[in-house]
């Protein structure tokens, strides 16, 4: 997510801010601005994937990563996984090359945290997303999405390769790109792992979670895929006084959702929507940064309490995330998650919900839906504006496409 500040350039204020408190405090609110400040500026124009700017931020992160003392783990000694793009700009697809900014902390463990935040946004406009009509040329910061958990992934990785203890667990730190355009980054990741994926104990999740409102508390999301979040958390939370909302899903618009695919347990941290959302007015001077600390400090007390538990952390199904205790404006669903990267015609399943009217009546991962009912599916707005035309309990004919072939389904609602 993104928005947008009129400021030329990073202020020499933010420069020296950082310069003078590489080793200062650790979670730091002004260290949490700063970088906000750095990443969001308007000489980064936005962090669109591929582009100069967010080879700009790519770089920005790396040299923290280095200063912090982590070792590079993207590929080739280097801290960046590079991996394609296709980015359709005016109609024309251009091959483009995006790359995660990937960190490790070895503490001679068996297992692996992984603690992720997107770093790409909106660009100028140009790709879609933007709720801002006429948004082309219009530089979208994203102070909150998602310079905010960038800057969290920095003093994270700050912290812990800083600090005098050794954790029970080796830690990854990546910053995606791509996710805006529909977690491409995490998906290549997962796929073209840099550590054994076997080794990955649990992924940490940060997406938009510098606009906490104490009353309203952070969303957690993951809560029901591993048992031990519901005996930790509460009290952690408690102790670092956060009102807190649960999410049992493993899945959502975030790149959590790639390792909840691959059955790792998952937590999601998002201090909600607001009116910047995708918008050139999501800046900086609009970030709580001292509510963000909050939530590293619990991000830290996590990781600590779970090397000092004697209970492994197990992965658990999920509830599906259009459940009837999370409303979506549907009266159905078909239990799927989209893939939001496919650039073809109809609409491509990523995966199957277990127990849900796609897998009963046959779908698979990986079908393209090309027509449901009498609505011909070109895309997902198409999908969704199908979905929102059937009722409970009835029942449609629902045709894919599965190598190459075309196979009609009977789907109940």
């Amino acid at each position: 997510m993104r928005y947008f500040n009129k400021r030329a350039a990073v202020t020499c204020g933010a420069l020296l801010l950082l310069a003078g408190s590489v080793w200062s405090q650790n979670l730091a609110p002004t260290d949490i601005a700063a970088h906000i400040s750095v990443l969001a500026a308007d000489s980064l124009e936005g962090r669109g994937t591929g582009t100069l700017g967010e080879i700009k931020a790519a770089n920005y992160i790396a040299d923290w990563f280095k200063r912090a003392g982590l070792a590079p783990k993207g590929g080739n000694d280097s801290f960046f996984e590079p991996f394609g793009v296709v980015i359709h700009f005016e109609g024309v697809p251009h091959q483009v090359t995006a790359r995660n900014v990937v960190g490790y902390l070895d503490n001679e463990a068996e297992q692996t945290i992984v603690i992720g935040a997107h770093y790409d946004h909106l660009g100028k406009g140009y790709q879609s997303g933007s709720l801002t009509p006429d948004s082309q040329n219009l530089i979208h910061n994203g102070a909150d999405d998602n310079a905010s958990g960038v800057a969290g992934l920095i003093e994270l990785a700050r912290h812990f390769a800083g600090n005098t203890v050794k954790e029970k667990y080796n830690l990854l730190f990546i910053a995606f790109s791509g996710e805006e355009l529909g977690l491409l980054g995490s998906k290549f990741f997962v796929d073209h792992p840099t550590i054994p994926m076997e080794s990955v104990a649990m992924m940490v999740n940060m997406d938009m979670v510098g606009r906490l409102d104490d009353s309203k508390g952070v969303t957690i999301g993951g809560w029901g895929t591993s048992p031990e979040w519901g005996k930790i958390l509460p009290g952690l939370s408690q102790k670092n006084g956060l009102n807190y909302n649960v999410d049992s899903s493993g899945v959502g618009p975030s790149d959590h959702t790639s390792f909840y695919l691959k059955e790792k347990p998952v937590l999601f941290f998002f201090t909600g929507v607001h009116s910047d959302y995708h918008k050139p007015s999501d800046d900086s001077d609009r970030i709580n940064a001292a509510g963000e600390r909050k939530i590293l400090q619990l991000i830290v007390d996590l990781v600590d309490a779970l090397g000092n538990s004697q209970q492994a952390i197990v992965f658990t199904e999920a509830g599906s995330p259009h459940s009837s205790n999370n409303p979506t404006g549907f009266k159905v669903t078909l239990g799927i998650i989209p893939d939001y990267s496919f650039n073809g015609r109809g609409l491509r399943v990523d995966a199957v919900s277990k127990n849900r009217p796609a897998a009963e009546a046959g779908m698979e991962n990986g079908d393209i839906i090309v027509k449901m009912g009498d609505f011909v599916i070109k895309d997902i707005y198409d999908y969704m504006d199908s979905l929102g035309q059937f009722e409970m309990g009835q029942s449609v004919e629902v045709e894919v496409r599965r190598k190459q072939e075309n196979k009609t389904l009977r789907v109940k609602f």
